[in-house]
C-alpha cells in the first residue's frame, strides 16, 4: 500500500528550540521535519505542529513552525490527550457548525483524511505516545524514521520497532515524497526534487 495524499495529514512533534540540540543527529532530524512541511504545504495537505511545555522547552523552531497551519502546545506527552484528535478529525453538523448538536448527529469533516504523517521528536516519549493513541483512535500512522529523533539511537530505534508492532508503516522524507507523487509528469516533481537534493 502506498501513501496517498488525497488522505494525508501532517504532524510534527516537539521541534523545539532547547530539544533539537540534545536530539541524536539532530539537525539532520530537524531539516528532515522541514522538509516534510515544505512537503505539506505544496501537495496542501493539512500540516499541524506539536510543542511540549513551550515555556520550559521554548516553541518549535520558526522555520517549521511558519509552515504549519495551528501548532498545539501541550503538557502531556500524548498530543491525543491535549485534542490533537478533534483537529485532525473535526465534527460538524448536517445543519452547520454548532455546539449543541448531539454527537450522535455530527460526521466528521476530514473522513477521508485517517493517514497521519507523523514524525518528531523524542521519538520513545511524545512521538511515539502520539502515534499509538492516533493508531488507537483508527487513523492510519505513518511514520517518518529520517525525521524522527531521541537523544539516544537505542531509545529512538526502540519506538520504532514498538510502533511498527502495534501498526504503523515506517518510511522516510523520500518515501513520503515519491509517494504523493507518483509520477515525474507531476506538476510538482521539479519542485520536490529540489526540496530533497
Amino acid at each position: 500500500m502506498l501513501l496517498d495524499v488525497s488522505m494525508s495529514q501532517l504532524v510534527l512533534v516537539d521541534y523545539q528550540e532547547r530539544v533539537i540540540p540534545s536530539i541524536f543527529e539532530g539537525h539532520e532530524v530537524f531539516l528532515n521535519g522541514v522538509r516534510l512541511a515544505k512537503l505539506g504545504n505544496l501537495f496542501n495537505v493539512p500540516t499541524f505542529g506539536v510543542e511540549q511545555n513551550p515555556s520550559k522547552l521554548g516553541g518549535n523552531l520558526l522555520e517549521l513552525k511558519v509552515l504549519c497551519s495551528q501548532t498545539l502546545s501541550k503538557m502531556q506527552f500524548s498530543a491525543v490527550e491535549e485534542g490533537l484528535g478533534e483537529w485532525l478529525r473535526p465534527h460538524v453538523s448536517e445543519m452547520g457548525n454548532t455546539r449543541s448538536i448531539p454527537k450522535h448527529l455530527k460526521k466528521p469533516i476530514n473522513q477521508n483524511k485517517n493517514t497521519i504523517v507523523i514524525s518528531g521528536c523524542e521519538a520513545h516519549v511524545c512521538l511515539m505516545q502520539t502515534a499509538l493513541d492516533l493508531i488507537e483512535e483508527e487513523f492510519d500512522v505513518w511514520v517518518v524514521t529520517d525525521a524522527c529523533g531521541s537523544r539516544t539511537e537505542r531509545n529512538r530505534d526502540a519506538a520504532f520497532d514498538r510502533l511498527a508492532s502495534a501498526g504503523a508503516e515506517l518510511l522516510t522524507t523520500e518515501m513520503v515524497a515519491f509517494e504523493w507523487l507518483r509520477s515525474a509528469e507531476h506538476d510538482h516533481f521539479h519542485a520536490v526534487q529540489k526540496l530533497i537534493k
